[in-house]
């Protein structure tokens, strides 16, 4: 996908109600900080994997599993090498917490929610 002449890459989030809640609060624009114990922020880069997490993990865990797709410029991601946390198509990027703020500078468009799991 091309928006203002940025080549972008498609990435997906698993996440539960209390982050999408966040994301919501700042107008599908940005991820929220992470919290003390989540060190890394970790899109996936398969839509499969993202909905295998929020449908499995996340709704028992929370009540409620949510999938959200976003685009972020592809020369930025280069920072990030592709994380291989499992099988061939578990795929994630691993953003230090500190670099969430820069990230989400990144991010092209609105963050979207695509799936949902309760």
């Amino acid at each position: 996908m091309q928006d203002d002449h940025r080549a972008t890459t498609t990435l997906w989030r698993p996440t539960g109600p209390r982050e999408l809640d966040l994301v919501r609060d700042l107008g599908w624009r940005a991820w929220p900080p992470r919290l003390p114990e989540q060190p890394i922020f970790y899109p996936v880069l398969n839509e499969d994997y993202a909905i295998r997490i929020a449908r499995d993990w996340n709704v028992k865990h929370d009540g409620a599993g949510f999938v959200t797709r976003f685009e972020v410029d592809t020369d930025f991601l280069a920072r990030y090498p592709v994380q291989q946390a499992g099988g061939r198509t578990i795929l994630e990027l691993w953003v230090p917490a500190e670099e969430l703020g820069e990230f989400n500078a990144h991010i092209v468009g609105k963050i979207e929610l695509v799936h949902e799991f309760h």
